[in-house]
C-alpha cells in the first residue's frame, strides 16, 4: 500500500482503487486494467479489491466517474453557447490526459454520479437557453460526436507539436506517392509551412462553426417551436 504524509500505510478504499487503476489506463490503455494489475500496482492482493468495488465494470464506471470529475460541469447563464464552449473545452483537456476513456464513455451501463451531474448539468444549461428537451439531447449528440471524433484524431497522430508535424510533412512530399496528388501536396506545403500552428485553435475554429450553425438551425425553426418540443 501507499503511505499519506504522515508516512503510515494509508488504507485502502475505493477512491484509491479508482485512482490506481486510472494510472493504470494512462500507461497501459484501458485493456491493460486487471483486477490483477491494479492489485499489483496498489501492493495487495486481488481479492482485497472486491471489498471496495464489485468487479472489473464497477472500476471502469469509477474510472469514468474520476474523467469527468476533471471536467467542471457547466452552469446555467443567458449564453448557452459559451456554456457549451467551456464545457467542451474541459472536456476535451480531460480526455487528451486520458484518451483511453474515449471508448468508453457511452458504453457504461451503470454511470456514476459525477457523470450523471454532468449531463444533468448540460442539459440543464442548454434548457436554460431556450432548448427543448428533444433538441437539447440532440445537440449534446452533435457537440459530442465532434469533441470525440477530434480528440480520437488528435490522440492518435503520429506527431507532437509543430516541428514533429513538420518531419512528417516533408516526409509526405519527398515520398513518391506524393505525385500526381497535387490538392494533398498543396495542403501539406501550407500546413508545413504555417508558424504558431495548433489543435487548440483548430479545435476552437470547428467547435465555433458548430455552435452557429446550431444557433443558426434554432432561429430557422423559431425559439417557440423549441421551448414547445418538436
Amino acid at each position: 500500500m501507499g503511505r499519506n504524509e504522515a508516512g503510515e500505510r494509508e488504507p485502502l478504499s475505493p477512491q484509491r482503487v479508482v485512482r490506481a487503476a486510472v494510472g493504470l489506463a494512462d500507461e497501459k490503455g484501458a485493456s491493460g486494467v486487471t483486477m490483477r494489475a491494479v492489485a499489483a500496482r496498489l501492493d495487495v492482493k486481488a481479492m482485497s479489491l472486491y471489498n471496495h468495488v464489485a468487479d472489473r465494470d464497477a472500476l471502469m464506471d469509477g474510472m469514468i466517474d474520476a474523467v469527468f470529475a476533471e471536467a467542471p460541469p457547466p452552469t446555467p447563464r443567458a449564453d448557452w453557447r459559451e456554456a457549451m464552449r467551456e464545457r467542451t473545452s474541459s472536456l476535451r483537456s480531460a480526455l487528451l490526459r486520458h484518451p483511453w476513456a474515449i471508448g468508453l464513455l457511452d458504453s457504461r451501463k451503470k454511470p456514476g454520479p459525477t457523470l450523471l451531474r454532468h449531463h444533468d448539468a448540460t442539459l440543464g444549461a442548454l434548457r436554460e437557453g431556450g432548448f427543448s428537451v428533444t433538441t437539447a439531447a440532440r445537440v449534446v449528440s452533435v457537440i459530442d460526436s465532434y469533441l470525440y471524433g477530434f480528440v480520437l484524431q488528435e490522440s492518435s497522430l503520429p506527431f507532437d507539436g509543430p516541428e514533429e508535424m513538420n518531419q512528417v510533412a516533408n516526409g509526405v512530399l519527398e515520398n513518391s506517392l506524393a505525385e500526381g496528388l497535387p490538392n494533398l501536396a498543396e495542403l501539406v506545403r501550407a500546413r508545413s509551412q504555417e508558424t504558431g500552428y495548433d489543435f487548440d485553435r483548430e479545435f476552437e475554429y470547428g467547435l465555433t462553426l458548430l455552435l452557429d450553425a446550431i444557433h443558426a438551425d434554432r432561429a430557422r425553426q423559431g425559439g417557440s417551436a423549441l421551448e414547445n418540443g418538436d
